[in-house]
């Protein structure tokens, strides 16, 4: 688990955004739960890929044109339950963080894992997303 100190401000460069950050199993749960229309789930993380290109993609995605309705966050080596719990909706992708998946009425639709943003630039990243928002959202 990272020190609270160091992952504050990474956690808050998102909820700061209009993310809403999931921090038990509880919380992914009731966002599962009948879940209608469509949620943004960021996993955040701690390395540099997250700081250079996921955070900052997932936001540029979402100015101008189709979004998600809904934004959520969780923060792996920080919140490891609720990200466990997350990654069961991911399967059957092997975890991944950072990663951003696009959620329609509670299924998995368009999914970025690491190896899809380490190397690619948070512009790339927002390209990405804004075609899966085209056709989902």
């Amino acid at each position: 688990m990272y020190p609270i100190a160091l992952t504050t401000p990474m956690a808050k460069d998102l909820t700061e955004y209009g993310f809403e950050s999931l921090s038990t199993p509880t919380d992914v749960e009731q966002l599962f739960e009948n879940q209608e229309g469509t949620a943004l789930v960021v996993v955040n993380s701690v390395c540099g890929c997250a700081a250079a290109m996921a955070r900052p993609g997932a936001k540029l995605s979402l100015e101008n044109g189709k979004r998600p309705e809904k934004l959520y966050t969780v923060f792996a080596g920080v919140d490891t339950e609720a990200t466990a719990k997350v990654r069961e909706f991911l399967a059957p992708y092997p975890p991944s963080s950072p990663s951003i998946a696009l959620f329609k009425d509670g299924k998995l639709v368009h999914f970025l894992e690491r190896r899809h943003i380490e190397g690619r630039s948070a512009q790339i990243i927002a390209d990405n997303l804004r075609s899966a928002y085209d056709m989902y959202c």
